[in-house]
């Protein structure tokens, strides 16, 4: 019997890649979602005796993406003692002032990624585990962008804030004796995202110099200490308890 059965999104870089590394563990099916396999956390999964499978996929591709969470569903082994879903993927793009904001397709992908995947894993994932007497788990990696607005950031905050409500009527659906969700910010982590923020245009987000101080003055979490701390969390018996965290309410 797997003790853990976990899937995984954004799994190839930053707090995703540092998740994978912490959920590869012996007892655990982990599966990750990503556009690209990362050969070291195979090497890493088999040095550990974890049960691994990597599925590359653009999550911003709703039919692919939709295709991934039915199959995933539809093969879910069903003896496991617990299910986790880290919904974490996600992408910062595009950064621009809302009067600036004309680019349809870029502003579709972002909300496909960030909100959109998510809803088609959760809804698959809630569907095959809906009946299991298990612990049942879903963690939406959200962002401090969704609850404090951020000049440039319209589509990230947006989507952010998107997904922080999207948890909240999760949770009201399906009650006490459900799935649990929590959507959780991570803080500001020494990540690519990071680096794409520190590359934006000074005259599209005002902020740029805060972002750049953060780096610079070493304010930035390690993804490894961010990650092992949200693996914590999950552990919690009083996970669900608040449904819209931060991980900085627990270091």
């Amino acid at each position: 019997m797997t003790d853990t059965i976990a899937i995984l999104t954004g799994a190839s870089r930053g707090i995703g890649a540092a998740l994978a590394r912490g959920l590869a563990r012996p007892g655990t099916r982990l599966v990750t979602l990503a556009r690209r396999t990362d050969p070291g956390l195979a090497a890493h999964a088999q040095a550990q005796g974890a049960d691994l499978e990597q599925i590359q996929v653009d999550l911003s591709d709703l039919q692919a993406a939709a295709q991934v969470a039915e199959r995933i569903g539809a093969t879910l082994p069903r003896d496991a003692r617990r299910y986790l879903l880290i919904n974490n993927a996600g992408t910062v793009q595009p950064v621009a002032a809302a009067r600036a904001l004309t680019d349809g397709p870029a502003i579709a992908a972002a909300f496909n990624l960030n909100v959109s995947a998510v809803m088609l894993l959760t809804a698959h994932f809630t569907a095959a585990v809906q009946d299991l007497q298990a612990e049942r788990r879903v963690l939406n990696i959200s962002s401090g962008a969704g609850r404090n607005p951020n000049a440039g950031w319209g589509v990230y905050c947006a989507t952010k804030a998107a997904l922080d409500m999207y948890t909240r009527v999760f949770n009201q659906e399906q009650g006490a004796a459900g799935v649990r969700a929590v959507a959780l910010a991570p803080g500001i982590v020494d990540t690519g995202m990071q680096e794409t923020i520190r590359a934006s245009d000074p005259a599209s987000f005002p902020a740029l110099a805060k972002f750049q101080e953060f780096h610079a003055t070493g304010k930035l979490a390690a993804p490894d200490a961010v990650a092992a701390s949200i693996l914590s969390y999950l552990d919690r018996d009083d996970f669900g308890s608040t449904e819209i965290d931060d991980i900085r309410n627990y270091n």
